[in-house]
C-alpha cells in the first residue's frame, strides 16, 4: 500500500471514529474542512512577496483561535489540520525548496516541558513528508529560556531571542537549502535569528514558513 493510500485511509478511520470539527471552534465540518463556514469566512490568506519569506494567513479570526487551542489549549490534535492548511499554501513553491531540509524553530527545554510538545515541530513533520525532504527536529536548539515573545513589545521582542539559538547537527545543514518552519511570525526576530545561526553552520538559503504573520 502507497503512503498516500494509507494516508488517506487513516484519515477515513479517523473520521469515523472522531468526526471532524472546525479547529477554531469544535463545531462539526465536512471531512477534509478545517474550519466551519463562519469561521472560514474570517480567514484571510497573506500575500507575502518574498520567495523566502512565506506566510500561509494573517493572524486573525479563526486562524489565531485555532493557533491559541493549538498551543495553550493542550490540542496537539490540531496539529494535522493546520499543517495541512501551511502545506496547501506553501505547494506551489515546492520546485524553490527543492533539495531542502525541513527544521522547525525549537522550543527551550522548560518551555517544552510545560506543553508536552513542540508546535512548530508538529507542523513542520507533515511538511516534509509532503516535501519528501528529511525533518531534523533536533539540528537547531533553543539556549536560553527568554520570556514568550507574545508578552513583549516590538523592540524588546528584537533583543529577547539574540543569541538563543545554536546549530546541534551542522554537518546534517552545511550546503543544505533549509526551510525553516514555525506557527505565527510578528516581528520575525525568532525566526531571523534561527536564520543566522544556519548561516553561520555553514547551510545554504534558507526559506521561513509560517501558518500565520502578524499584519
Amino acid at each position: 500500500m502507497s503512503t498516500r493510500i494509507a494516508s488517506v485511509a487513516l484519515d477515513l478511520v479517523a473520521s469515523f471514529l472522531a468526526p471532524p470539527r472546525c479547529a477554531a471552534c469544535d463545531h462539526p465540518v465536512a471531512r477534509l474542512a478545517v474550519f466551519c463556514a463562519p469561521c472560514a469566512s474570517t480567514v484571510q490568506p497573506a500575500e507575502d512577496a518574498d520567495d523566502r519569506a512565506l506566510a500561509a494567513f494573517v493572524y486573525g479570526g479563526a486562524i489565531a483561535d485555532a493557533i491559541t487551542r493549538f498551543k495553550y489549549g493542550a490540542r496537539p490534535d490540531l496539529a494535522r489540520p493546520l499543517a495541512d492548511l501551511l502545506w496547501r499554501a506553501l505547494a506551489a513553491r515546492a520546485g524553490l525548496l527543492r533539495g531542502c531540509v525541513v527544521v522547525p524553530v525549537p522550543l527551550h527545554p522548560i518551555r517544552l516541558a510545560e506543553r508536552g510538545f513542540n508546535q512548530s515541530a508538529l507542523l513542520a513533520r507533515p511538511v516534509s513528508r509532503r516535501l519528501g525532504a528529511p525533518f531534523l527536529p533536533l539540528a537547531l536548539s533553543r539556549v536560553r529560556d527568554t520570556p514568550r515573545q507574545a508578552s513583549l513589545g516590538r523592540e524588546d521582542r528584537l533583543g529577547n531571542v539574540g543569541a538563543a539559538f545554536a546549530v546541534r547537527q551542522a554537518r546534517r545543514l552545511r550546503g543544505r537549502p533549509l526551510l525553516l518552519v514555525d506557527d505565527v511570525r510578528t516581528t520575525g526576530a525568532t525566526l531571523a535569528a534561527c536564520t543566522e545561526a544556519a548561516l553561520e553552520a555553514g547551510a545554504g538559503a534558507v526559506t521561513t514558513a509560517v501558518l500565520a504573520r502578524a499584519g
